[in-house]
């Protein structure tokens, strides 16, 4: 009897058995089928192209895109859905171009840049969206086109009462206690530089990611852009926003609401602007040698007093770096030979992290 119902037992496991193969099975096949089903949308896409990929980073940065009527979307394939965003795909000014909101930080940027890359026919990136000011280089609604952009929330932590200073900028707690300066035991934090890794090329270490060499020079070329001062009817500037060419700008998973630490950024690193993607769109970028590109709309003084609303300058500033990166779009779109890699004697265009 114990046997007959061992059997019984082992047969009723099997069948088990064979109820979970059936369905791990047609679970396969069906992840195949829309697998292959995404491939042949993306396939279908990138006929249109190649394209420029242009990335922002949220929603008042797309709503600026959509709501502007210059993006027309293609009859074909008008998107195509992948890892939880929407790729765009159409033209602006007969441009053939993708764009997509990123979500905000460095990790949600660095994720969209790589499906671009990697899924579909991209000439490069254009990355624009807001950014704090960090010195007085900047006023609201101006659009920075950075030169140099680097990664400044990774830090060594340092022990308390260690005397002697490490090789890497520093930032000491201790400076900022209040009242006065004296012991904290935060202690300080040495920034670290970035492992570049990219392709035919050794591991890295570094720290100012420069912009594309060929690109900026093409972007010199909007400085004169005109770029708006209103808002509204109600929200206007008292003087005309302008674009500037070559700064340098940080980028952390910090938004940095603090005038102490944006003093010390602007002191330590001389960066005009702070932001949450630049330099992970920019790396993600050099890592498979593709052309980038960043504009960045000032909407607030980094840790400074509100004297103007800050839902009405973002969407100035998101409006004004949209403007800009259009124009870009529309020169690259015009002059193709400016599409290639950058040239000079580094082959990232690399900036020592220590003079930079």
């Amino acid at each position: 009897m114990d046997s007959l119902a061992n059997i019984s037992i082992s047969r009723r496991s099997w069948a088990y058995v064979d109820i979970a193969l059936l369905l791990l099975l047609s679970s396969v096949q069906h992840s195949s089928q829309s697998h292959h089903a995404v491939r042949e949308v993306v396939e279908r896409a990138n006929s249109y192209g190649p394209f420029i990929g242009l990335v922002m980073a949220y929603s008042t940065e797309e709503m600026a895109l959509q709501s502007s009527g210059l993006f027309i979307p293609s009859k074909g394939v008008p998107f195509v859905d992948l890892s939880g965003r929407r790729f765009h795909i159409g033209t602006i000014s007969d441009v053939d171009v993708i764009f997509v909101m990123s979500g905000q930080r460095r990790l949600n940027a660095g994720i969209t840049v790589q499906i671009l890359i990697d899924l579909f026919d991209i000439r490069g990136i254009v990355h624009y969206g807001t950014a704090g000011s960090a010195n007085d280089s900047l006023s609201f609604g101006d659009v920075s086109i950075p030169k140099f952009v680097a990664f400044t929330g990774s830090w060594k932590w340092t022990k308390f009462n260690k005397s002697e200073g490490g090789q890497l900028t520093e930032l000491m707690f201790a400076a900022y206690n209040l009242p006065a300066e004296g012991e904290n035991l935060l202690s300080r934090v040495e920034f670290k530089p970035e492992e570049l890794l990219s392709v035919n090329h050794t591991m890295e270490e570094v720290f100012w990611l420069e912009i594309n060499r060929v690109w900026l020079q093409a972007a010199g070329k909007l400085q004169g852009l005109e770029l708006q001062r209103c808002a509204n009817e109600t929200y206007c500037l008292p003087y005309t926003p302008k674009v500037v060419l070559g700064l340098k700008g940080s980028t952390a998973d910090v938004f940095v609401d603090n005038a102490a630490y944006r003093n010390f950024l602007f002191k330590s690193f001389q960066v005009s602007t702070v932001d949450e993607e630049s330099a992970a769109v920019v790396m993600t970028c050099m890592s498979s040698g593709v052309p980038a590109i960043v504009f960045r709309g000032v909407s607030d003084l980094a840790g400074g007093e509100e004297t103007w609303s800050s839902t009405e300058l973002s969407s100035l500033a998101a409006t004004n770096a949209l403007t800009v990166a259009v124009e870009f779009v529309r020169l690259i779109g015009k002059e193709s030979g400016i599409d290639h890699k950058q040239s000079g004697d580094s082959p990232h265009g690399l900036k020592s992290w220590r003079n930079g």
